[in-house]
């Protein structure tokens, strides 16, 4: 039986068999095919390749230190200003109480805002408060927002700043912040935030100081596909320097209480998988494509696994920054049920931390 029937497609196709990497126009073609059982069988092949017939995913917690940020951002419904009432900021009493409380977990995933307040030490010491309940955990901390932000307010430059990171506990770096780098598109849902060039220089100077850093990018707000081929491009041609990203994570946008309108409030089955499945076949150079299940939902989130990602996402007890934004999904799953969504798909789950080091 013939698979595709998109002749864009079968030049794909083609290309990726023999190795050739694929251009700017064939991630245009396949963002807009709607071959998508034929798309979905060039991605799943590489992801085979790949990773073969295992699905990672972790079993963690997210902590958001403080909802207080100084930039916003219209795209943002987590974040306050300080002195609103439901402003918060967890001292490292409360950080300690819920590293304790989450158990048996391999990894914290750490996001907060640019708080104006918050003293250097904090931020040392919450790592170090980490490591000393359970060294064994590893810490995926800080978006380069947060650490463009850390680095120009206490003057010290970026590579010192993660070599003491490092030194207090710090494994691996989120990719948040990254929204979308065409630049007018940005100044329309982060105007305060990092351009996407800096972003791009925070992580090559992280990766050269040995610290692997996920990649993502915020879909379906007022982005076009050319500006999706344009933030792709650009994780390529640095990955292709620093070898650094290990996963690419593309993120649905949620408006509910944001400033920004949504291209659909809810966007289709075929809108996602035809932005993972690109990721998978144009990233080649990126190991591993991750699919948050709590974004895209538990469902999308197995079919997706059959078009090219290699990864579920995690248990992510007490997540809150979708969640604002009108995720419908439950803020946390337990591992059976992650599991189940694997094995139901066909795979076989593997418990890895963020590093894909397997826990278990």
């Amino acid at each position: 039986m013939k698979i595709l029937t998109d002749s864009n497609l079968e030049a794909i196709a083609k290309k990726v068999e023999a190795g050739i990497h694929v251009t700017d126009d064939d991630a245009l073609a396949m963002l807009s095919t709607n071959d998508i059982m034929g798309l979905c069988s060039i991605a799943h092949n590489v992801k085979q390749k790949l990773h073969g017939n295992v699905v990672y995913y972790g079993v963690n917690m997210n902590l958001n230190y403080t909802n207080v940020c100084m930039l916003r951002c219209p795209l943002c419904a987590f974040s306050r200003d300080k002195h609103d009432a439901d402003a918060y900021v967890l001292s490292l009493d409360d950080i300690a109480a819920k590293i304790t409380q989450a158990g048996d977990i391999d990894e914290v995933h750490i996001v907060g805002g640019l708080h104006p307040d918050l003293p250097f030490s904090y931020y040392e010491d919450m790592l170090k408060t980490i490591k000393a309940i359970n060294p064994t955990i590893h810490i995926v901390a800080f978006t380069a927002v947060e650490y463009d932000y850390l680095s120009k307010k206490f003057t010290i430059p970026l590579d010192e700043l993660f070599t003491r990171f490092k030194n207090a506990g710090l494994g691996s770096i989120p990719g948040g912040g990254a929204e979308i780098f065409a630049p007018e598109i940005r100044q329309t849902i982060a105007p305060k935030k990092i351009s996407g060039q800096r972003w791009l220089e925070v992580m090559a100077i992280a990766h050269r100081n040995g610290i692997k850093t996920n990649a993502t990018m915020l879909f379906n707000h007022i982005e076009k596909p050319a500006d999706i081929v344009d933030h792709l491009r650009h994780i390529r041609t640095l990955q292709d320097t620093t070898s650094g990203f290990k996963t690419f994570v593309p993120l649905v946008f949620h408006e509910e209480y944001t400033k920004i309108k949504a291209k659909r409030k809810e966007p289709t089955g075929y809108d996602i998988i035809r932005i993972y499945a690109t990721a998978r076949v144009y990233l080649h150079n990126v190991p591993h494509i991750k699919a948050l299940w709590m974004y895209v939902g538990e469902k999308l989130a197995q079919v997706l696994l059959q078009c090219g990602v290699d990864d579920i996402g995690a248990t992510y007890y007490d997540e809150k920054v979708v969640h604002s934004a009108g995720a419908k999904t439950p803020a946390w799953g337990s591992e059976p049920f992650l599991q189940h969504l694997i094995r139901d798909a066909g795979f076989t789950p593997l418990r890895v931390n963020a590093s894909y080091v397997p826990t278990r």
